[in-house]
């Protein structure tokens, strides 16, 4: 024991210490992993055969974590359902489902494995962080018992979460994230009684996590950021492109961007499902991006972030997305305003009759405005200016406001706002604005003719 006059020098030691472990910048790695998926069947397996498929995803896992550990990452994300996939029912998923206590408990399964009962999956992972020096990310199912004292608990006794588990390098579980905002079909797991906003700490900044189509809502996804103050989101995420919205790369980089935050998802890979687009993201654009509907592999992508992007001189500053919206007199109403479903939202339109000029599109509250200018205008293609202000009900409810410019299919109005691979017009410029309702604004450019990729945004 150190003796009193010794403790003060030593407390100011330890401080100095943890400063030098402290990081301006790491390595960040995602796996965008092709999952093996079990065979469709209503009745559940036996624990040896799920465990049997699971360990053959983490092979592969393991395989992606060591090679980003050898390329000096410090952390790496794997995917939603990587590790056992979809095609579930609530009974047919429960063999491949484990008890994931609270990190509060300050556990290491690779070294303690069954304090808390049968965990093999939990091991895995940990041993996986432990042998290898580096914080992993993986999506798990987690469960857990109640009883009839509990008047939210299913019928058959016990609660199924969509999970995430954060391990760190000495393979200690320091965080567990239960999913909240559940996508159509996935019944066979329990929505959570509260929202909940999961951080933790390490030398390299402050970590939140939440999953796939949580991007979209303001808990917990938005909480996070404005409230807990995280400089990075990790994201697992088994995403579905959707033209014109909702493809991986220009959302998740989007949404880095109006958050000004990193961000690093990882995809699934399962091209028939149109499952690609894994990143990672920096407010200021993508460090690196992957999207490939051409080979069915797995793709390792690693790259340097800065630890905390809101303090660093090469994120952008802060801004207000609709002031320049706000500040300018409305352009020209165009007598030709027509209704188009875009992904089962009813747009207001309004088509681009000249080769440049001013429009305006309003809906509700929302009024989107456009300056743009055309190299030429083509006769055998149509633009239009969008808006949409409401409650988008597809598969959940969330409300949007959204300003698109986009191409229509062919020279019939009637088909405008529905998806288009290709087109010829080039624009010299455009700007668009809105005088949105919230600061959370994310823009997104898909361009024509080329892979899809973030563009390049500058605040008017």
């Amino acid at each position: 024991m150190l003796p009193p006059q010794a403790l003060l020098p030593a407390v100011v030691f330890a401080l100095a210490a943890l400063q030098a472990l402290a990081s301006d910048t790491f390595i960040a790695a995602v796996y965008e992993h092709a999952v093996i998926l079990p065979d469709p069947t209503d009745q559940p397996v036996s624990p040896s055969h799920a465990l049997a498929l699971m360990n053959k995803n983490m092979d592969v896992l393991e395989a992606a974590i060591k090679e980003a550990a050898q390329q000096g990452a410090h952390i790496i994300v794997t995917p939603e359902d990587g590790i056992y996939g979809w095609r579930f029912t609530r009974e047919s998923i429960y063999p491949y489902l484990e008890d994931i206590p609270d990190p509060a408990v300050n556990w290491i399964p690779c070294a303690d494995p069954s304090r808390f009962g049968p965990a093999p999956v939990q091991e895995r992972l940990s041993c996986m962080a432990r042998n290898n020096s580096i914080y992993v990310v993986a999506n798990i199912g987690d469960k857990k018992p109640c009883d009839s004292s509990d008047p939210s608990c299913p019928k058959d006794g016990r609660y199924q979460y969509n999970t995430d588990v954060v391990f760190d390098t000495q393979g200690k579980l320091v965080a567990r994230y239960h999913k909240y905002n559940l996508f159509a079909g996935e019944d066979h797991f329990n929505y959570p009684k509260e929202p909940e906003a999961v951080t933790f700490e390490t030398p390299f900044g402050k970590f939140g996590i939440f999953t796939c189509f949580d991007i979209l809502f303001y808990e917990p996804a938005v909480v996070l950021v404005s409230k807990m103050q995280v400089d990075t989101v990790l994201f697992p995420t088994a995403w579905m492109n959707l033209l014109p919205f909702l493809t991986a790369v220009e959302f998740h980089s989007a949404w880095a961007m109006g958050m000004r935050v990193n961000v690093l998802a990882a995809n699934t890979h399962n091209t028939s499902m149109e499952m690609t687009g894994s990143g990672i993201y920096a407010p200021a654009g993508a460090r690196t991006y992957s999207y490939n509907m051409k080979t069915e592999d797995g793709h390792l992508l690693i790259a340097e972030l800065d630890a905390h992007p809101h303090l660093s001189p090469a994120s952008p500053p802060a801004v207000s997305w609709n002031s320049y919206a706000l500040s300018v007199e409305k352009f020209s109403r165009n007598d030709h305003e027509f209704t188009g479903i875009i992904f089962g939202d009813p747009f207001t339109f309004t088509e681009l009759t000249k080769p440049g000029g001013n429009l305006t599109v309003c809906q509700k509250d929302l009024c989107c405005h456009l300056r743009y200018k055309m190299a030429e205008k083509r006769d055998d293609e149509v633009y239009v200016l969008g808006a949409f202000d409401g409650l988008h009900v597809i598969e959940g409810q969330y409300y949007l406001q959204i300003c698109s410019l986009l191409k229509c299919p062919s020279t019939n109005l009637s088909t405008c706002g529905q998806p288009v691979e290709t087109a010829q017009t080039k624009f010299e410029m455009f700007s668009l604005s809105g005088t949105f309702g919230t600061s959370y604004v994310f823009p997104e450019v898909l361009y024509s003719g080329v892979q899809l990729a973030p563009g390049e945004f500058q605040v008017m």
